[in-house]
């Protein structure tokens, strides 16, 4: 997309249907100061809570975070998204991630505890069915929260060689490879009991990468091997200067391009974390933690160093400016969006 020569940035946030979002939401992105404005909607899809951009910027895919466990694409149209063909079953419950990768749509089923892959055709719109479905087990400590896999995120690592699946319920990170359409299990690597892993970033050096957990508040740092498909705990970092008030749940984790800020957002506790990435990466150091501008942060984005959080229980979007020294956030502006749960930039 263009306008008069420059590629007009545009933001897609996801949002829960079922607590009164209204599915998913275009905007657009100010080149001057990042700002957002809100462009249409469309609710096509039950709970459309994660989103994922092709690489050619023509077609949105969205999960179907309900009980049956659904994907959808649409194809961007200007100032909306419209709906290509009928959301496909993956096979899993309770979707909460996707990605592409080789060809595929790959789902993490937060339910039923597995991984799915759903290809896609030429055109970039969706097979009419999953290819394969990779059943996790196990579970952990927590009595309510771990009693069996709940697989929480589905990602290529940097080399695109390997899918990375993050399982709240098993403590664990699985390393698969994704083979004519099969996923297949590499390795599996705990983590400690009771940390319930969320969501995994890796630094742009490619050899590490963090965990955020949401049953305990901290970061655990990795080291990563692309060549063996290894991940390797080195250490935990807490995401709070002091030990939480009341509720405290881990979301969302991203670093930044040049691998010298790491930022989390924690829910109850309604904060952005800041972490300075020393040691090559290998060192998580707490630098300040800030508001997110309302309540219960369930995911951050970064595009043109600014911040987008999707405050879910307030019903907004809001970004932030970066301090360049020391990665602080500050504040800049919002927009109202029920129940939002991702934001998207491309």
């Amino acid at each position: 997309m263009a306008d008069g020569g420059a590629r007009r940035r545009r933001a897609f946030i996801g949002s829960f249907t079922a607590a009164g979002g209204p599915g998913v939401v275009t905007a657009s992105v100010a080149p001057q100061d990042g700002a957002l404005t809100l462009l249409s909607s469309t609710d096509g899809v039950l709970d459309p809570s994660y989103l994922a951009l092709s690489d050619d910027g023509r077609t949105l895919y969205a999960v179907s975070e309900t009980a049956e466990g659904a994907v959808a694409a649409y194809r961007i149209k200007g100032e909306t998204v419209e709906l290509a063909g009928s959301p496909v079953r993956v096979g899993g419950s309770g979707p909460t991630h996707l990605s592409l990768l080789d060809g595929h749509v790959l789902t993490a089923n937060y339910g039923s505890g597995s991984v799915s892959a759903v290809p896609l055709r030429a055109d970039g719109l969706l097979a009419p069915a999953a290819s394969d479905v990779l059943q996790h087990t196990g579970s952990g400590p927590h009595d309510r929260r771990q009693r069996g896999p709940h697989a929480h995120q589905v990602q290529p690592d940097p080399s695109g060689r390997w899918a990375v699946s993050v399982d709240l319920g098993t403590d664990s990170v699985r390393v698969c490879v994704l083979s004519g359409g099969k996923l297949l299990l590499h390795r599996e690597i705990a983590l400690r009991p009771g940390s319930g892993p969320r969501h995994l970033a890796f630094h742009p050096d490619g050899t590490h990468a963090y965990v955020v957990n949401e049953l305990t508040p901290t970061v655990t740092v990795c080291r990563w091997d692309a060549g063996t498909g290894s991940l390797r705990p080195l250490a935990e970092a807490s995401v709070l200067p002091d030990a939480p008030a009341g509720d405290a749940h881990p979301s969302g984790i991203a670093v930044a391009p040049d691998g010298r800020f790491v930022w989390t957002a924690t829910r109850g506790e309604d904060v952005l974390s800041v972490f300075a990435a020393e040691d090559g990466g290998g060192t998580l150091r707490l630098v300040g933690t800030v508001p997110c501008g309302g309540h219960w942060p369930r995911a951050l984005t970064l595009l043109d160093g600014r911040l987008y959080v999707a405050n879910e229980r307030s019903g907004d979007v809001t970004w932030f400016a970066l301090d360049p020294g020391t990665g602080l956030p500050r504040r800049a502006g919002s927009v109202p969006v029920p129940a939002a749960s991702c934001v998207v930039l491309g």
